[in-house]
């Protein structure tokens, strides 16, 4: 369970961080985002944890984001999982991790013969554990849950403040 907290808002945190470092800047016209997500995991559906952290990175960002779960069991449909991943397995292959600024170094180097890059950063940070949703949270948050598979599909809308 901790685990799954930790990784709630360290998965907020990087979009966070890609909005303002490359999203913002190479998509100006932009009034919302779209993420594909598995169905299992941190960012699960059905966690209301991964929906409050998402409504205050929108609130922050004064962008909606767009959440299209996978359902679960069917992430292999996911078109990074072949796009990306076995290019960065490849990338590792034979070494051993003694650090994380090793993994980095190897997945920053990690290209296609398509033109694919990969850019890394990493994002120090201490995240309490044990958060729990409020009450409040679920009577006052801009999720927006789509009338088509709503258990998958919402958007995050920036609140007025």
């Amino acid at each position: 369970m901790e685990l799954v907290i930790t990784r709630v808002r360290k998965a907020c945190d990087s979009l966070r961080y890609w909005w303002q470092h490359y999203g913002s800047k190479r998509y100006q016209t932009a009034n919302s985002i779209l993420l594909l997500c598995d169905g299992g995991g941190s960012n699960n559906s059905r966690h209301y944890l991964f929906k409050q952290d998402l409504q205050a990175l929108v609130n922050q960002l004064g962008i909606e984001i767009r959440i299209a779960h996978y359902p679960p069991y069917t992430s292999k449909y996911n078109p990074i999982e072949h796009r990306l991943f076995p290019h960065v397995t490849r990338s590792c292959q034979g070494v051993i991790f003694e650090s994380v600024e090793i993994v980095e170094e190897l997945i920053a180097k990690t290209k296609t013969k398509t033109g694919l890059q990969v850019f890394t950063t990493i994002l120090d940070g201490v995240y309490k554990i044990g958060r729990k949703v409020t009450e409040e949270f679920k009577q006052m948050m801009e999720i927006v849950f789509d009338d088509y598979l709503p258990q998958w599909n919402y958007t995050a809308v920036p609140q007025i403040q």
